[in-house]
């Protein structure tokens, strides 16, 4: 509270609280989980803590299927969130069907309608994920935090080692589909190493273009320094 004045918790778990997705993934075991095997077997499912997808085989049975699930939460004392429980087409090319919705979120990830490459190498529409504009803006945010251009004492190197692990993190996560989608969303990223050049040498200082040069040199002779940069090779995965 403003005051600070202590407030009983009578419902509910703090946001982003560690306790909430144990917390979640042990009640919405009995609620959700065993209910949907004991009531609902043909029904395929996914659920990460209080997030779940539910697969579908028609409008009319997603529907039926929200209802049911309402009921059961209300019977938990629990009820969907209104907002972010939504029926999803998945248009892909063998689904063609015009629906208001045809994408969500999940883990990161956003699944949509999106052009893909067959064996043949002949393109066609498929619904599958890339990293979602949510967990992009969030690595954007986090990259500026870090203000590795104003780190001048330290060498080019160092600024790749320190970011190394984070960034082969999210690539490993983020990059196994579509990749070339995580790339654009690392893409930020390439001008710290320009603005901490034009800080550090003097005769980068005023040239902005000479800089760019300059980073393109350093991609070129050693193209494992920054570990995004060898994501550029699988773009387009």
């Amino acid at each position: 509270m403003p005051d600070g004045t202590l407030v009983r918790r009578e419902t509910g778990t703090p946001q982003g609280s560690v306790v909430s997705p144990l917390l979640a993934n042990l009640f919405l075991h009995y609620a959700f989980d065993r209910w949907m095997r004991q009531h609902h077997p043909d029904v395929p499912f996914e659920r990460y803590a209080d997030d779940a997808i539910c697969h579908c085989r028609s409008e009319v049975h997603a529907h039926e299927l929200r209802k049911a699930l309402e009921a059961r939460f209300a019977e938990c004392k629990l009820e969907l969130h209104p907002q972010k429980t939504k029926v999803v087409y998945c248009k892909d090319a063998n689904r063609r069907a015009a629906y208001p919705v045809q994408q969500f979120d999940f883990l990161g990830y956003t699944f949509r309608p999106r052009r893909a490459m067959n064996r043949n190498g002949r393109l066609f529409v498929s619904f599958a994920p890339a990293v979602s504009a949510e967990a992009a803006k969030a690595m954007r945010l986090r990259i500026r935090r870090w203000k590795l251009h104003l780190r001048t004492d330290l060498a080019l190197e160092d600024l790749a080692d320190w970011s190394r692990s984070i960034l082969i993190g999210w690539i490993q996560y983020y990059g196994y589909f579509h990749r070339s989608t995580l790339r654009c969303a690392l893409r930020s990223l390439d001008a710290i190493p320009v603005r901490w050049a034009r800080r550090k040498y003097r005769r980068l200082r005023t040239h902005k273009k000479r800089a760019w040069a300059w980073y393109r040199r350093i991609q070129l002779r050693q193209p494992r320094l920054f570990a995004h940069w060898l994501s550029e090779a699988a773009v387009g995965r």
